[in-house]
């Protein structure tokens, strides 16, 4: 059968005979930007292991947006599924193109049921990214915005793996759930001091050291919560 090719974080740390069980059932597939891959409270019917870009977990409440969560190449979209639920109160689409392996959400159940050790890896990665979430809570509550941002682009740049990211300011702020000019002002601040450099589109990483130090306890938590459950950190192989 041969062994299945994956830059997905999650798959590569699965047990090779698991891996290679769910392989027929694998699709690769190409992700768009803006796809749509999961909508609030409608059955999940698949579940995407992305290969690259990144994917984001919105929340919508009375025509307001912010973004509570980002899955790259450590993870997968539709963990929930691994915990027996079948929907989320989240929208999940593409931020930045990417190829995934896609499965089936009943092709995942009969994998669950016939190889348990394979659930109990996906939740791992359940906990792992619902620690994710809570500091991002955390994190919106009670960091600057400066701060924020330093956080949101080192996780970025983990899972996308480069030092450009491609964004306007309005989706920026859609993703904080800050006003525009404030994204502005923040973007200016970070470049005053060298973090980075941004032009139309693009925001471009230049310190990232300088980056953490900003971000502070922010960053850093959830990320060795995937190094403690699953033997390694977002984007590192």
């Amino acid at each position: 059968m041969g062994s299945l090719s994956t830059q997905n974080q999650l798959l590569q740390t699965l047990d090779p005979a698991d891996l290679a069980f769910l392989k027929p059932y694998f699709e690769d597939v190409f992700l768009p930007l803006q796809h749509v891959l999961e909508n609030p409270n409608k059955p999940i019917e698949n579940a995407y292991f992305l290969e690259g870009g990144i994917a984001s977990i919105v929340a919508n409440l009375e025509g307001k947006q912010i973004e509570v969560g980002i899955i790259g190449r450590e993870g997968m979209v539709g963990h929930i599924l691994s915990q027996g639920v079948d929907h989320s109160p989240f929208e999940t689409f593409m931020q930045g193109e990417a190829t995934a392996k896609k499965i089936s959400a009943a092709d995942l159940r009969i994998a669950f049921q016939k190889r348990p050790a394979i659930q109990q890896h996906f939740l791992y990665y359940a906990r792992a990214f619902s620690i994710q979430i809570s500091y991002t809570a955390l994190t919106n509550a009670v960091a600057l915005l400066q701060e924020r941002m330093a956080r949101w682009l080192l996780m970025t740049q983990d899972r996308m793996g480069t030092s450009s990211v491609s964004l306007t300011h309005q989706f920026l702020s859609l993703m904080l759930g800050v006003r525009r000019s404030g994204v502005t002002d923040a973007i200016h601040q970070l470049e005053g001091a060298g973090l980075i450099k941004g032009t139309r589109g693009c925001i471009e990483i230049r310190d990232r050291k300088g980056l953490e130090k900003l971000a502070g306890d922010h960053y850093g938590p959830s990320e060795r919560e995937f190094k403690e459950l699953l033997g390694y950190f977002p984007g590192q192989s």
